[in-house]
């Protein structure tokens, strides 16, 4: 084979174009502090990387959503702090008025109290998150969830809770609605309550109520009717007599596993209804409240009814606070679930940020060893081509 002075250019740049190709790789792996930028330079290691890097993407977005349903349900929890805040004076203004001797004046005043509160708990229950979103309107979060009415108030949203994935297999509601906060509450005791009847002209008041038996409780409807001062009988949801008994102020009546207590005096004809207890909204338990206090009492029998009123705003007042700890503490079980996952993510982003640095990081101090010697061997390469390329056999023949 015949070596020609052009067939040694070629392979001289040849030659060059690998060490200046290798130059250039070692500079990028400086430049960006990886072993390697494409597949092609290590396959095997970068489609482990690959894998790594999915898994740690898709790790870093849980940690999104968890952080936003942390933010969340810290609104709702402070936002709840403050319903039962409001509830609480409420509560204290309702036991302010049933302690008797308070003018019709009084009682207007402490109403005017009572719709502030009633302002206030709209307020919070129409709470928007930094998003503007309304916390306690379900899905439809663009939407004010409560608007002021007649009755208390009228709920716009819907009863969804929105699920929000914060680990593989874990998700975690980010909220409550307000349907469920706010007016899915039981009313007197949980289990029953007392009405008074409207028609009643005599002095009782209804007090504490309990179920002693819940094995005989069956929770059917049942009326105390009054046939005397001193006297009554339990009529079933027809009407119909299934028991009599003697009246005593103070001493509670049994029927059917319950127990009511009435203190006063009754009048003939007098009834109290005793029912399973049903769900109420908040806000109607404030106005009905308010619609007692406004209305006043003019007489005997007009300050019972008041007080029974009273009463019945009372628990259903204490229903409320019960309700919203529930949730409160349902919201703080849910929060140390995100705390957890996010802890434990932390740990495993570690992992995978560890496993892909030691496939594709790099070793700084031999990959400045290698651009040394790099630059040499081209360096020298181009002085010796250069060398050559001045030799011919003409410089010697004269």
């Amino acid at each position: 084979m015949r070596i020609t002075q052009g067939l040694n250019q070629s392979q001289f740049l040849a030659s060059l174009g690998t060490l200046e190709s290798n130059l250039s790789q070692t500079q990028n792996q400086i430049s960006s502090n990886l072993s390697f930028t494409t597949a092609s330079q290590n396959p095997t290691a970068a489609g482990s990387v690959n894998n790594y890097n999915q898994a740690l993407a898709q790790s870093q977005q849980f940690d999104t959503n968890a952080n936003s349903a942390q933010t969340n349900l810290s609104t709702e929890d402070n936002a709840l702090a403050s319903v039962q805040t409001q509830l609480q004076s409420l509560r204290d203004l309702a036991l302010q008025a049933n302690t008797g001797g308070l003018s019709n004046t009084d009682l207007t005043s402490i109403s005017t109290q009572a719709e502030q509160i009633q302002s206030g708990l709209l307020a919070l229950a129409n709470t928007q998150n930094g998003n503007g979103e309304y916390i306690f309107a379900g899905y439809a979060a663009q939407t004010q969830p409560f608007t002021a009415s007649a009755t208390g108030a009228t709920y716009n949203g819907d009863q969804a809770q929105r699920q929000i994935q914060i680990a593989a297999g874990q998700t975690v509601a980010d909220g409550d609605s307000g349907e469920a906060v706010f007016n899915q509450i039981k009313t007197g005791n949980g289990t029953f309550s007392v009405a008074a009847g409207a028609a009643n002209t005599g002095s009782a008041i209804f007090g504490a109520t309990s179920v002693a038996d819940a094995s005989a409780y069956d929770g059917k409807s049942f009326s105390i009717n009054f046939t005397s001062p001193t006297a009554y009988t339990i009529n079933d949801a027809a009407n119909n007599v299934v028991t009599t008994g003697t009246y005593t102020s103070g001493q509670a009546i049994s029927y059917d596993g319950t127990q009511v207590t009435l203190t006063g005096t009754p009048a003939a004809n007098d009834t109290f209804t005793v029912a399973p207890s049903a769900n109420q909204s908040v806000f109607t338990t404030v106005q009905n409240l308010i619609d007692a206090l406004k209305g006043g009492s003019t007489s005997t029998a007009g300050q019972a009814s008041l007080n029974n009123s009273i009463g019945s705003a009372i628990n259903n007042i204490d229903q409320a606070l019960n309700q919203t700890s529930d949730v409160r503490a349902s919201i703080g079980g849910r929060l140390n679930s995100i705390t957890t996952q996010l802890s434990v993510s932390g740990s495993q982003q570690v992992q995978l940020q560890t496993s892909i640095s030691s496939l594709q990081g790099l070793d700084y101090a031999q990959a400045i060893t290698t651009l040394d010697q790099q630059n040499t061997t081209l360096s020298a390469a181009m002085q010796a081509y250069t060398l050559t390329q001045g030799l011919s056999l003409f410089k010697f023949l004269q």
